[in-house]
Order: C-alpha cells, then structure tokens, then sequence
C-alpha cells in the first residue's frame, strides 16, 4: 500500500494502520495488538494478534508481521525496515525481533507485566533503534477496552 502523501510516511500514521489491525484483533476476541512492518516508507505486512484462532502461542501480530514481510520480500534480515507495533513487545517477540535484526521498533503503549523491557531490556538486536510511545493513549485505550468487556 502506497501512501498517499508525503504526510502519510509520519510515525503516526503507521501506528494509525497498526491500530487499525488491533481493532480487527479485538473484533475477533483477540488480544488487541497490531502491527505494520515498513521498508522504503510503503506497509509490507500487516498483522494482529490470532493466538486464539490459530491455537498457537506464538501468534502474536509481531511473529506473523515479521514471518509475512520475510516471505513477501524474499529475505531473512529486516535492517532496513521499521516495525510499528500497538503494545511494547514481549520477550518472545523481542527474540524474534533480535533474530530478524529489525532496523527500528517503534510501539505505542508499554507493557508494565510482559515487555520485553520488563524481563529483559537488551533483548533486540544491539543496532535496532527504539521509539515508544507513538500515540500511546489511543494504544492504551484498545486495551483497556478490550480488558474491561472481558470483565464484565
């Protein structure tokens, strides 16, 4: 998908289309993380939280995001890419991250209980670059949200 300006290449707008993937998640009952993987200013995967569909631990919006854009670009290391993700990602996903050698990371809200920067703060890769908080009350509130229909 090509932006359709030169204002459409801004942090926020990235995280606006992760968000946009969390929303499918909580639609699904799932929980409300979603992610962008971007190379050249242009989205190359998409991807949202399906652990509860899949049945699989490992189906975070991270993994699958990072699983589609090496598929789809035909490789295996994403050092010039940045992932744009709803939630700080958690010490599985940091892996994975770390693996991949992400160029950038950027997420919206932090995760005080199972981020990564909780367990192991030197998880990602020693060159990918780090950004959080990227419209964190709207990353917030889908969570939020999400927990308290599950409450009630």
């Amino acid at each position: 998908m090509k932006p359709d300006s030169i204002f459409d290449t801004t942090p926020e707008y990235f995280m606006r289309e992760a968000l946009k993937q969390a929303a499918k998640a909580f639609d699904e009952g799932e929980v409300p993380v979603g992610a962008v993987l971007v190379c050249n200013n242009k989205i190359i995967s998409r991807a949202y939280n399906q652990v509860e569909l899949l049945n699989d631990p490992t189906g975070h919006a991270e993994i699958l995001a990072i699983t589609a854009a090496c598929s789809h670009l035909g490789i295996k290391y994403l050092q010039d890419c940045t992932l744009y993700v709803t939630l700080e990602p958690c010490l599985m996903c940091a892996g994975a991250l770390y693996w991949s050698q992400l160029g950038t990371l950027v997420y919206g809200a932090s995760d005080p209980k199972r981020g990564y920067t909780q367990k192991a703060v030197n998880a990602l890769h020693p060159k990918t670059k780090i950004t959080s908080g990227v419209l964190k009350e709207k990353c917030e509130e889908i969570l939020k949200s999400f927990f308290s229909t599950l409450r009630n």
